[in-house]
């Protein structure tokens, strides 16, 4: 026997069946429609009554809404005002009781009765227009848990035959189209404004089936940013929530692609509101410098739309810290985290010391890491597509200033070097100037044929020089030890590069080969030593 204390109507519960429902499917959701408003198919009388908006704005519905942003100025309320059956009054004939989804205990009343004056006094209200609707109990209570707890909750009043619905003119067309989609399984509304005042509807109803088909026809349409941050601000419920998760998805993926390409877009992105700016950090594909860059631009970002230093720190530390990805910054950078008074202190440090056991993990390790990551919403472990290609480096100041540099390239990024192509790596610092390491797909010196070549340079331009001892060095198999493969020094100025144009001494083809000794695991391991000379 069947749990008689299971709600049928949980919210979750509702929106999770039927996941495979679409609006062909009659199989699944047979069409009532030959017995919308018909006396012969139905039990009871909805008289639905029409107040006039809190709103002075005398729009008309979607009538007055012809774009999404019309749709979004008129919606926009406080967020008090758009909770879940605020407007909501239902009456049951012929007592004309009100059951008042904000109804106050017993307990309550007499410390609430001017309240519950006032709330009488609007509900005195005279409507500007009724309509009645015969309506069929069944095929309403079984699509909405609101109307199945209405017609069944064991009260006297959920016995009578007229029920009476108050709401505002701005509803009105959405209700009708809700109620002639619980019986049809379709809607005659194609725009976006419309069908978002339907997914209110049926959100407020419960509804959750005619929410997901309002979300597929809404990720149907064209896409726009105005479009997408609207799906995203959408007011949040469990039922809601859940019932247009493909949509709010399409929404983000549609900023994170549109704005992958930050450096074009970098002003429009600082005019996002929070939702799009989570989107866009969200991304793995963001083509961004570095890690650093992601982090200058999200400070950026917060400084201008909280200027509050405690507002601040609330939002980087609650939302935005989330979206960077602290073990792919630099060490450099990492330690002005620590004094970047935009962090609370403590979280900072917890940020950075994370990142920094990150660095210190082995790199199956950190490969292991980043797959378990990639499954939660956060990707702290996921390296994005950078510019310029992430370093682990291990610094020594005796008995001389040396730094070890890693560098680690996948076959995919050195396949596409080829014909002509080259990667630079992150900087890193040794005696106080930055270099950078560059790979290559270059012809050797007789122009014969292509090969790779690993460079090393100086960052700093101008007349700036600077001695130094280099050695290149590959992870090779079988051994997967690192074999030297190229010494040399060289006294740098400023923005000069030197290396090998032939790392390896074969053919390009022979290097990116199927059984290649250069890829373990698919990676091309490379390790720079340099170590300044007196």
């Amino acid at each position: 026997m069947k749990d008689s204390n299971l709600d049928l109507f949980d919210p979750r519960t509702a929106v999770m069946e039927s996941a495979a429902y679409s609006p062909s499917s009659s199989s699944r959701d047979p069409d009532f429609g030959f017995a919308f408003d018909d006396s012969n198919f139905s039990d009871r009388i909805l008289r639905i009554e029409v107040l006039a908006d809190d709103s002075s704005e005398t729009h008309s519905g979607t009538d007055a809404c012809q774009t999404l942003a019309d749709w979004a100025r008129y919606r926009k309320r406080p967020r008090e005002d758009v909770k879940k059956h605020d407007a909501l009054d239902i009456t049951i004939c012929p007592e004309e009781q009100i059951l008042n989804c904000n109804q106050h205990d017993t307990d309550d009343v007499a410390e609430c009765e001017n309240q519950e004056v006032e709330e009488f006094t609007m509900i005195e209200e005279s409507p500007l227009s009724v309509r009645t609707l015969h309506i069929s109990s069944p095929i309403l209570a079984a699509k909405s848990p609101f109307f199945y707890k209405l017609f069944s909750n064991g009260m006297r009043e959920s016995e009578q035959r007229h029920v009476t619905l108050r709401i505002n003119v701005s509803e009105e067309a959405a209700l009708m189209e809700l109620l002639n989609f619980m019986y049809s399984n379709k809607l005659t509304a194609t725009t976006a404004p419309a069908l978002l005042d339907v997914l209110m509807a049926a959100d407020k109803f419960e509804v959750a089936s005619c929410m997901r088909y309002c979300g597929r026809l809404l990720r149907n349409l064209p896409m726009n940013p105005e479009s997408a941050l609207l799906y995203l601000e959408l007011p949040s419920s469990v039922l809601m929530a859940e019932a247009v998760q493909p949509l709010t998805d399409a929404a983000k993926q549609f900023l994170a692609a549109r704005y992958k390409d930050i450096t074009k877009y970098q002003d429009e992105v600082m005019n996002l509101p929070l939702a799009g700016i989570e989107a866009v950090f969200a991304s793995d594909d963001l083509q961004v410098a570095s890690e650093d860059a992601v982090f200058d631009l999200i400070l950026k970002w917060a400084r201008v739309h909280y200027p509050k230093l405690e507002d601040r720190q609330e939002i980087l530390g609650s939302r935005l810290s989330r979206y960077i990805r602290f073990p792919y910054m630099t060490c450099r950078r990492l330690r002005k985290v620590l004094s970047c008074n935009d962090f609370n202190h403590e979280r900072a440090s917890q940020l950075v010391l994370e990142s920094l056991f990150f660095k210190a993990e082995a790199p199956h390790r950190q490969r292991i890491l980043a797959a378990e990551e990639s499954a939660s919403s956060t990707h702290r472990y996921v390296e994005r597509a950078y510019k310029y290609r992430p370093v682990k480096v291990v610094e020594f100041e005796l008995p001389r200033q040396q730094c070890v540099v890693y560098l680690d390239l996948k076959r995919e990024e050195c396949a596409a070097l080829f014909p002509s192509g080259r990667v630079y790596s992150q900087a890193f610092h040794l005696g106080g100037q930055g270099f950078f390491l560059s790979a290559h797909c270059n012809m050797d010196q007789q122009s014969s044929f292509h090969c790779f070549g690993l460079f090393l340079g100086m960052q700093e331009k101008g007349s700036v020089t600077f001695a130094v001892d280099y050695e290149f060095s590959a992870r090779l198999k079988p051994t997967e030890e690192y074999i030297s493969k190229y010494k040399g020094n060289y006294t740098f100025t400023g923005g000069k590069a030197v290396g090998y144009r032939n790392l390896f001494g074969v053919h390009w083809t022979s290097f990116m080969a199927e059984d290649s000794n250069f890829f373990i695991n698919g990676v091309l391991h490379l390790r720079a030593e340099l170590t300044m000379r007196q």
